[in-house]
């Protein structure tokens, strides 16, 4: 039994094999050594091979859009270096290669170190487009950094004489290839940029192999081309040839007499294009010229040139009635400033302070007026009112009533009034109180109009 181990599909395990190949970066790009064996070229373009060492083997495969590419054609038996990504490929459950590069393995160094070199250079931004430099559009003094024995020499001198002879062509002869051909190209083109004078430069060679095309490979010629203050075409190799030269440079050329035909343009296209932009010129100045012509005949024959005493006493008699219609909207203009000037006037005594003062003046004497009549009315209305007050607490104060004969008991300690026998006792004091004073009395005797027991006392 599994008891709490999860039980996995095929297909979950070999998923996360998969995602577990594919997060290690190191076998997302990798480079590996080994030998063809079991290859096959689909008829579809794709390349299906084993790759193997004396200890291990692996499937590999290298589809079409990579594999066009390449500059030989892989065998089995061959030792090759191959760069690629290791991954799964689920339906079979296997690891294999997919692979993007393949070169020899004689020459596997010089594809690491280029490829390293290459990305370097590009993370610094030699390669960015917007530090390249535009061609001159006509360069008449151009410099050419190649071998003065190579056939890029002849060919490129050959095509800019016969499209453009006016150009002056110097040629900075280097050696293009050894161990002292990176020094060699790097020190023309500084040379090149301290003389001046010239307007472009051609840097490259003829095809070779690898190793012959390495010194355009070299960083210190990749600097020199970036550090050039003259625009410089690369023309390196074969039309398939790539250097790091080229990537570089502001414009590459796929081969040197590409690179002649990039520099300079064709003089007898230029010489028709002259010659049309001539006869668009003259057309364009005789167009204008007729219609200049007609302007003046049309105006020649216009009443003014044929008459031109009547057109100026017909100018007059319009000043005349202009100058009237002018003096009649001044005359307007002044009327009317005249009447808003009265309207303002009038308006601006209404608001004077002197009269808003005397307004203000009138309007306080009628208020006080008014206010000493609500005053005089509501203390007439106040005194009734009081009268009133005073009537009724005569009729209700108690001293009215001792008027008629009565009088108030109070316990003299207290001073509660009495209303009934059952608030006093035997002995206890009281106070009576009369219209004109009170009396003290000492209670004797107790008795009760309902006749209780215990208040009929003595």
């Amino acid at each position: 039994m599994a008891g709490q181990q999860p039980i996995l599909t095929v297909s979950e395990v070999t998923r996360h094999l998969k995602r577990t190949i594919e997060d290690d970066p190191l076998l997302q790009d990798v480079w590996m050594r080994g030998e063809i064996s079991n290859f096959k070229h689909h008829s579809r373009g794709h390349m299906y091979f084993t790759l193997k060492d004396e200890h291990a083997k692996m499937s590999a495969v290298m589809f079409a859009g990579n594999n066009r590419f390449l500059n030989f054609k892989p065998e089995n038996g061959m030792k090759v270096i191959v760069r690629g990504e290791v991954n799964v490929y689920e339906p079979f459950g296997q690891y294999q290669l997919y692979a993007l590069e393949m070169q020899p393995d004689g020459i596997g160094n010089l594809y690491l170190a280029y490829e390293q070199l290459k990305e370097r250079l590009e993370q610094e931004g030699l390669f960015k487009e917007e530090n390249k430099k535009p061609l001159p559009p006509v360069a008449r003094q151009i410099a050419i950094v190649t071998s003065p024995t190579g056939a890029a020499i002849r060919d490129i001198a050959s095509t800019i004489k016969r499209r453009f002879p006016i150009a002056q062509l110097t040629l900075l002869p280097v050696l293009v290839q050894g161990e002292e051909a990176p020094h060699s190209i790097a020190k023309a083109i500084r040379q090149a940029n301290e003389v001046g004078g010239f307007d472009l430069l051609i840097v490259g060679r003829g095809g070779g192999s690898i190793e012959e095309l390495w010194a355009f490979n070299e960083e210190l010629v990749a600097r020199a081309i970036y550090q050039s203050v003259i625009p410089i075409i690369s023309a390196v190799g074969h039309e398939t040839d790539y250097t790091i030269a080229d990537f570089v440079a502001d414009v590459r050329a796929a081969t040197p007499t590409g690179a002649a035909e990039l520099a300079v343009p064709d003089l007898k296209e230029l010489i028709s294009r002259v010659n049309q932009y001539t006869q668009r010129l003259k057309r364009a100045q005789h167009e204008l010229l007729k219609r200049q012509k007609e302007h003046l005949q049309r105006l020649q024959k216009s009443y003014a040139f044929r008459y031109p005493a009547q057109l100026v006493k017909q100018k007059e008699l319009e000043l005349d009635q202009q100058l009237e219609r002018l003096t009649k909207h001044q005359r307007r203009m002044v009327s009317d400033a005249k009447d808003r000037l009265s309207q303002l006037e009038y308006r601006l005594k209404r608001i004077h302070p002197e009269g808003r003062l005397r307004q203000a003046e009138q309007a306080r004497v009628k208020l006080e007026v008014l206010l000493k009549k609500e005053f005089q009315q509501m203390m007439e209305r106040k005194e009734q009112q009081f009268q009133q007050a005073i009537s009724s607490l005569n009729l209700l104060s108690p001293l009215r009533v001792m008027e008629r004969g009565y009088a108030l008991p109070y316990k003299a300690k207290t001073q509660e009034l009495i209303k009934s026998v059952k608030q006093v006792r035997m002995n206890d004091r009281l106070h009576l109180r009369v219209t004109d004073g009170q009396l003290i009395c000492d209670v004797k005797e107790i008795e009760s109009e309902s006749g209780g027991e215990g208040y009929d006392q003595k």
